[in-house]
């Protein structure tokens, strides 16, 4: 399953790397029936980590990550993902808490994961 993982992970940091101009510096994904729940830390850009000084700003980082992620991937699944997960993805919920710079994201997949 680490391969998998390991996989999945890579897909997750490319999209967040080409949407926001850097990826998450580590992800930890585990598979549960038919959701991958994954973890993302070290995710805030430089010009990102000045917005979020004050409140506001710190509400518009979260908002714009939040709802860029989510749009992107109503709009196309990632190349790959639905092959090595053998499953149609149907839903992604995703939040970030930006005092911690850690984004959770639940990918909601059509059936069962395959395991390895």
């Amino acid at each position: 399953m680490q391969r998998k993982e390991n996989a999945f992970n890579e897909i997750v940091r490319s999209v967040r790397k080409q949407c926001f101009g850097k990826g998450p510096e580590r992800i930890r994904t585990v598979f549960v029936e038919n959701m991958a729940i994954s973890t993302l830390h070290g995710n805030l850009t430089p010009t990102e980590k000045f917005i979020a000084r004050t409140p506001e700003g710190a509400e518009m980082i979260r908002a714009a990550r939040t709802d860029m992620i989510q749009k992107l991937y109503q709009t196309q699944v990632p190349q790959g993902m639905e092959d090595l997960m053998g499953s149609r993805l149907v839903h992604l919920f995703s939040d970030f808490k930006v005092e911690e710079d850690m984004g959770v994201s639940v990918f909601i997949f059509e059936k069962p994961l395959l395991h390895e």
